[in-house]
């Protein structure tokens, strides 16, 4: 991921976590609460998407985009909620820093939203991609952003790559771990294992940052059709698993 810039849009960041000392990490907060992450689920995802590749003593890596640069937009609360208006915000923070790959983990069961699919188009148009988690209700369709036809929606598999039960179906671009997965979470209890679609999102986020440094041409829609292209088949419908299990290039 060296030279990538990854926005993740969630409850913040504990860039004080020693995991990250020495990265260059940019935040900014839309909800009036300071960026320092009190709740940990954005910990927890930056760590998927851009973790260390070789965490102190024997802490199984984690992180995939480990050389990205990071930006971390508070738009959830440390209780975990927030406003429409405040995750806009964040996307058009994270479009106008530049930032190649947008990873929100969060969402809410309604209809398609007309102010996310224009701001999904716009990261498109600046060469960005936005990749959303698809929701945790069994049986339901996918929740907005990720049902916006301008933004990634990803659903979650188990360690045995079958889809997750809880993982919500319909408009579904692509899958990747959310269950069971270990990653970082503020001190001082440094690592936790979460589940959820929020988990599996920032698996495709840091694999698409692998791929954009790979090409300079891997950017907005030709970076969705990379990931959903090189992903591994898996024998479900489309509606569980989309194009399959992202693939690292």
């Amino acid at each position: 991921g060296l030279g990538i810039r990854v926005a993740v849009l969630d409850t913040g960041m504990y860039f004080l976590h020693p995991d990250f000392a020495g990265r260059s990490i940019t935040v900014q907060t839309f909800v009036g609460q300071p960026v320092l992450d009190l709740h940990g689920h954005g910990t927890h995802c930056i760590g998927t998407a851009c973790g260390p590749r070789t965490p102190p003593g024997c802490t199984p890596r984690y992180g995939i985009a480990f050389a990205s640069r990071i930006f971390a937009g508070k738009v959830l609360t440390n209780s975990g909620t927030g406003s429409s208006c405040s995750v806009l915000a964040g996307m058009n923070w994270a479009i106008a820093n530049g930032c190649q790959v947008i990873s929100m983990s969060l969402g809410s069961p309604t209809p398609v939203q007309a102010a996310y699919t224009a701001a999904g188009a716009a990261a498109l148009s600046r060469g960005s991609l936005i990749i959303a988690a698809a929701g945790n209700k069994p049986g339901a369709p996918t929740g907005a952003p990720a049902n916006s036809p301008t933004i990634m929606a990803v659903a979650s598999l188990d360690p045995t790559l079958i889809p997750s039960s809880f993982s919500s179906c319909a408009k579904i671009e692509i899958a990747a771990p959310g269950r069971d997965v270990f990653s970082s979470v503020p001190m001082p209890r440094r690592y936790a294992i979460m589940s959820g679609t929020s988990m599996a999102t920032p698996h495709v986020a840091g694999c698409g940052a692998l791929w954009a440094q790979s090409s300079p041409v891997l950017r907005g829609i030709n970076l969705w059709r990379r990931l959903q292209s090189s992903a591994l088949r898996l024998p479900f419908p489309a509606s569980r698993v989309g194009s399959g299990l992202v693939q690292a290039p």
